[in-house]
């Protein structure tokens, strides 16, 4: 105590910190003092309580909140069962991956479907353990083939989803064909397949025959736009696109559907039509419609932007794939703007980069659709552009103007030889090969065919690959001149470009026969002859086998000496000026081709026309004579038959066919041997 008086005066403890020595000096005396203080207790430690009595105090508060909350949370949860009720039989069904579907049919309708579906699953496992027990016995080995018929239905087709996304290619095609045969899946089996499958599975189904369009989802849900709003997006588009990389008919008739869809737009909204000038062909009938008009004018001009590759990714990032499955739903009366549609998604599927953007916007399920329609010309569109998107089973390119007629699906028939039909100036790809029209209606019965390569020859030697070629004619149909127009139409120019779109086609990598008709005869010869001289095209001369002629004129015709009239009736005057008598230019591609066939030994097969051909109600004039349409070599057969008429066979059994397929045959079964 007297220590701590003196440091509370010296050294002013109220405001300081005590230092070290100063706290040891007063414990010191505060243990001195405590030790002379008298002892209170009888124990100098007191007894620790025992530790269940501090358990039982804790528990008396604690118990009860305990039991409270477990009674609240089961009181919880068996009200949220009784008001929530989850269906976990779609997580069953799809273990591998979830995708939403919708369920068309009401659960209390499919009691007998579930039954069915859950005593099968049922057999499958009593089955498969069956066979697992056998193998294990007798220490065979259990091929996984034959496991196939027990594994369950909805594991089959996860199973098959799964294969068809396989790197190898073989595998793929393989699990594509499996899914294909599915005939006896429920509906939301089939919307399971349409949402899981990849792009290369949708393309492999939409190119298999026969094939359930519910294995396609349905396009998206687009915005419906009024007729007059069509013209204003689609040369919104076409001015969109650049006018570099392309010739000068394509920037010209560009300008000028740019230019008539204006003045159709001035028209509709009180202006007046144009009679003459540059207006368009709807203006020299009342009864047209001009909008229609100028929607085909607007899409072939597109089309014709779809040849270049530069151009077809501005189309897609414009969004014409959207606006053209707008115009193709909105416009189901006119096959003719369905048909350029679909001709222009052909050309963009000429590009492996924009596969993935044509299947996103759902034109897969819409072409497996257009594939089955009774009409030859949309049908085999919608075949050429699921081809170009095919390049799991597909090598070749079908270019603009390059159709095949068989085999339009996916097939494992191994392809012999090939088949090409090349038209007259005037015809077309699918016309000219039309069945002959009858006047009387018993004769044009349900057999009436309008392309007998596609409906008859195929049929008859399906072993064979028939490719048909249109020449790029759209551009004179505008009734304008494009300033390089009268040089596209000239036998060297048209025999350049179809040699390039036949080789991207694969024409020469097997046997080739040629079918041609009036001056579609004369593009062969400059084709072959084109050929022979292009080190990298040869193989299309080497493999040519055969060339069946329809009143082709070798030598000329008379047709030149005619009218103005006549002469453009029939062809355009560049052609006329080509195709004059003993013309030099005829006398050499005749003198060269028949040099060159003798050397290829090269069979050839030649029909002549008999009577004249009506122009009109004024004129009957006879195209082709007997002694131009006679190459001199192989077998030339004259018939009673006009020059439109030589090509059309009246039926299956009619001598033009039948001859024409045994020389078809007869020259093929020559490599045989």
């Amino acid at each position: 105590a007297r220590a701590v008086v003196r440091l509370r005066l010296t050294g002013r403890l109220a405001g300081c910190n005590m230092s070290l020595r100063a706290r040891c000096l007063c414990v010191c005396c505060s243990r001195g003092l405590v030790a002379g203080l008298p002892a209170t207790h009888t124990h100098p430690h007191p007894r620790p309580r025992p530790r269940w009595t501090r358990l039982k105090k804790i528990g008396r508060y604690a118990l009860p909140v305990v039991v409270g909350g477990c009674m609240f949370m089961t009181y919880e949860i068996l009200a949220l069962g009784e008001n929530v009720t989850l269906d976990t039989r779609a997580v069953e069904r799809e273990k591998l991956k979830s995708y939403i579907y919708i369920q068309t049919t009401p659960l209390e309708q499919q009691g007998l479907q579930e039954i069915t579906r859950k005593v099968q699953k049922g057999l499958h496992r009593v089955v498969k353990r069956l066979l697992q027990a056998t193998a294990d016995i007798l220490s065979l080995p259990l091929d996984e083939n034959n496991m196939k018929a027990e594994v369950d239905v909805d594991s089959g087709l996860w199973l098959l989803l799964k294969r068809a996304r396989s790197t190898i290619k073989a595998v793929r095609v393989h699990a594509v064909q499996e899914l294909a045969k599915k005939h006896h899946w429920h509906d939301y089996q089939y919307r399971t397949v349409a949402q899981a499958c990849d792009q290369k599975t949708r393309i492999g189904l939409a190119r298999t025959k026969d094939i359930d369009l519910r294995f396609f989802l349905r396009p998206p849900l687009l915005k419906a736009i009024e007729d007059s709003y069509i013209e204003d997006e689609l040369r919104h588009l076409l001015a969109c696109l650049p006018q570099s990389e392309v010739d000068q008919c394509v920037q010209h008739f560009t300008s000028l559907a740019l230019r008539e869809s204006n003045q159709s737009m001035s028209a509709q909204r009180g202006g007046l039509w144009c009679f003459g000038g540059n207006g368009l062909p709807y203006a020299q009938s009342l009864s047209s419609v001009p909008s229609e008009k100028v929607e085909s004018f607007c899409l072939q001009a597109l089309a014709k932007h779809s040849k270049v590759p530069s151009h077809c990714d501005a189309i897609v990032t414009n969004g014409g794939l959207q606006l053209l499955q707008k115009i193709y739903q909105q416009r189901q009366d006119s096959q003719k703007i369905q048909r350029n549609i679909i001709r222009t998604i052909g050309n963009l599927a000429l590009n492996e980069r924009l596969h993935s953007a044509i299947a996103q916007s759902g034109w897969i399920g819409i072409l497996a659709e257009v594939m089955k329609s009774p009409h030859v010309i949309q049908a085999s569109h919608a075949a050429r552009a699921l081809a170009n998107l095919d390049r799991d089973t597909m090598e070749e390119k079908y270019e603009d103007g390059v159709y095949i007629l068989h085999p339009q699906y996916r097939t494992n028939q191994p392809i012999k030889a090939d088949v090409l039909f090349i038209h007259g100036l005037l015809g077309a790809a699918f016309k000219t090969w039309r069945q002959k029209d009858c006047s009387d209606m018993e004769d044009k019965n349900g057999d009436y065919t309008e392309c007998w390569p596609k409906a008859w020859l195929a049929a008859d030697c399906p072993s064979l690959r028939i490719l048909t070629v249109e020449y790029d004619t759209q551009l004179s149909d505008w009734r304008s001149t494009c300033p390089v127009e009268n040089e596209r139409k000239s036998l060297a120019y048209r025999g350049r470009e179809l040699l390039t779109k036949l080789k991207a086609a694969g024409v020469g990598d097997r046997p080739v026969v040629w079918v041609a008709h009036s001056m579609g005869g004369l593009l062969v010869k400059k084709i072959l002859l084109d050929a022979s001289e292009d080190p990298e095209m040869k193989s299309v001369v080497q493999n040519t086998q055969g060339i069946v002629f329809y009143s082709v004129p070798h030598s000329g015709t008379h047709l030149a000496e005619y009218s103005r009239n006549a002469r453009f009736l029939l062809f355009p005057s560049v052609e006329v000026m080509e195709l004059s008598k003993d013309s030099p230019s005829l006398t050499d591609l005749n003198d060269n081709f028949t040099k060159l066939i003798k050397e290829q030994e090269v069979n050839v097969l030649s029909f002549g026309e008999k009577l004249p051909t009506n122009i009109g109600s004024m004129i009957k004039l006879h195209v082709v004579p007997l002694n131009s349409a006679d190459l001199g070599i192989g077998d030339f057969i004259p018939l009673d038959v006009n020059h439109l008429d030589i090509c059309k066979p009246r039926n299956r059994d009619s001598f033009i066919y039948q001859h024409s397929l045994k020389f078809i045959k007869d020259t093929l079964a020559q490599l045989k041997s």
